[in-house]
């Protein structure tokens, strides 16, 4: 869900007392460990944590416009989320995260960057500010033109060779030359 706050304080005044104290924890966490190149604000409708283009100019790929996105932590309908770039693209930050994370014996719901818990138990707070802290600003932007400028990670060339493999070959789509030669010809023959 994302919020029309325009604050981090408006943001977090319109969460329940249960979700505000949560994600008060996790923010904690956060800008404990955050690197001073790093600000924090709102960003998607959610507490976002960017590379300010005083620091970064060309900004987000995708939107120059926009700051470059690091982080991002939200309360949503049924979960909490924190967004973490930098375990995004095959990162060795990725494997990192999933065996520190496994080591709390807490389980991970994670998709690409976002990792999802119910509650703030569920949360392994030290490995969140450790994954922040082992991140920062300069690192996080050669990360991020790397995977713009590099090539595909092996993963996903690898998914793409097999995917490419296991396709049938392409046919040309409608009929052959041959094919409509020989039915114009039959036509004619037919007159």
């Amino acid at each position: 869900m994302q919020s029309k706050a325009a604050t981090v304080e408006e943001y977090l005044a319109q969460l329940p007392a249960d979700r505000r104290d949560a994600i008060n924890a996790i923010r904690k966490a956060i800008l404990a460990n955050l690197d001073r190149d790093y600000a924090e604000g709102m960003s998607y409708g959610m507490i976002g944590y960017c590379v300010p283009h005083s620091v970064y100019p060309p900004g987000y790929h995708c939107n120059p416009k926009l700051p470059l996105p690091f982080a991002g932590l939200a309360a949503q309908k049924n979960y909490i989320s924190v967004y973490l770039m930098s375990l995004y693209g095959g990162s060795p930050e990725e494997k990192w995260f999933r065996d520190a994370w496994a080591r709390t014996g807490k389980k991970l719901d994670m998709g690409k960057c976002c990792v999802r818990f119910k509650k703030l138990e569920d949360a392994a707070l030290e490995v969140i500010g450790e994954a922040v802290r082992r991140m920062p600003a300069k690192k996080y932007i050669a990360h991020f033109e790397k995977l713009l400028s590099g090539p595909r990670t092996q993963s996903a060339a690898r998914s793409a060779a097999r995917k490419k493999a296991a396709s049938p070959a392409k046919r040309p789509s409608g009929k052959s030359a041959a094919g409509k030669s020989g039915k114009k010809a039959k036509k004619r023959a037919s007159r």
